[in-house]
């Protein structure tokens, strides 16, 4: 088994609170790399519906998160019923960083 961290891309579909060219970019970016990712159309309402893959993503290991702010992402998972690992968990910022920075971090090695 990789020790490379699972990479989780919000698309933020509902709220679109992130740039939509940031977005596209990163999406892009994750695309040309070859790297398995998960897309997700918006972890606002997966959280809203208690969906039980949030719990799936936060138990499954390592995780790097494409989002919005660190601390909306955690309570998410946790009005969901699910706590991220904070030892394992890495949450990127698509509202204040860079496409390329975000891109760069997802897909760098441990």
């Amino acid at each position: 088994m990789s020790d490379q961290p699972k990479i989780l891309y919000c698309r933020c579909a509902y709220a679109q609170v992130v740039p939509q060219g940031v977005k596209d970019e990163v999406l892009s970016r994750l695309c040309d790399s070859g790297a398995s990712f998960e897309s997700v159309a918006d972890l606002c309402e997966m959280a809203a519906h208690r969906d039980p893959r949030l719990t799936a993503l936060a138990q499954s290991g390592p995780l790097r998160i494409a989002a919005c702010f660190p601390r909306v992402v955690k309570g998410l998972f946790q009005q969901a019923g699910s706590s991220l690992p904070e030892a394992s968990t890495e949450i990127l910022n698509m509202r204040t960083d860079s496409a390329e920075t975000i891109a760069s971090q997802l897909l760098r090695t441990p």
